[in-house]
């Protein structure tokens, strides 16, 4: 990932304000930043918690480049996009990622064994293969653009889990792993409550594979 503020609101839709700052990584979670030499800081309104109070501190830890869904006050020296929506912004940088990468994707999906199945694959990758997977099981609405926007220029192979709890869900992360091959575990009751059937269910996990060249 390298994008600069400016390109960041072009792609995402929203509007740049302050310096123009240039980024290499994103930080969505301030408990676990160490700062990264160059990061992005995502604040999010959620149900129970709101991320822009964290700001202040992010700033003071050295952070100077923000993906926020409200203006904020300035602060010297740091550049701002503001969106409508944090994750729906994540999710279309992420696919511009993806299309700027030149190497294979696959993505993993079904009702449940997608993490340990990228396992698998991983580890009977032939040496020399430059290989980036998800880590754990990074699925979610969330999880998929972070994973993929880890994934370098250098790497040859990316494996990716896509997991869904809502219909429409998988049309949001088909674009952004955009798989070259398409595996699906299984599907199952797991995660059914919001699907009228498990053929609904199905054919919503199919959306992933629908400009793949193979599927397992």
């Amino acid at each position: 990932m390298d994008y600069t503020l400016s390109e960041i609101a072009r792609i995402c839709g929203g509007t740049f304000t302050g310096e123009d700052r240039r980024v290499t990584e994103v930080v969505t979670d301030s408990r676990n930043c160490g700062v990264p030499a160059v990061p992005l800081f995502v604040a999010m309104r959620g149900a129970r918690h709101d991320s822009h109070d964290f700001v202040d501190g992010m700033y003071a830890r050295g952070v100077r480049a923000f993906l926020v869904e409200r203006p904020l006050d300035m602060r010297d020296g740091a550049g701002y996009v503001v969106v409508e929506n944090a994750i729906d912004a994540l999710q279309r940088l992420a696919a511009d990622w993806r299309r700027r990468f030149g190497g294979t994707v696959v993505g993993i999906t079904g009702s449940n064994g997608k993490t340990v199945v990228k396992e698998w694959i991983a580890q009977t990758v032939p040496d020399g293969v430059k290989l980036f997977r998800s880590p754990r099981s990074y699925n979610s609405q969330l999880g998929v653009p972070l994973s993929v926007w880890q994934m370098s220029d250098k790497n040859t192979l990316g494996i990716f889990e896509a997991g869904i709890s809502q219909p429409d869900e998988m049309e949001n992360l088909r674009p952004i792993i955009a798989p070259t091959i398409g595996v699906i575990t299984n599907i199952g009751e797991a995660h059914q409550e919001n699907f009228i059937s498990t053929t609904q269910k199905c054919l919503e996990n199919l959306t992933l594979f629908n400009d793949c060249e193979a599927i397992i």
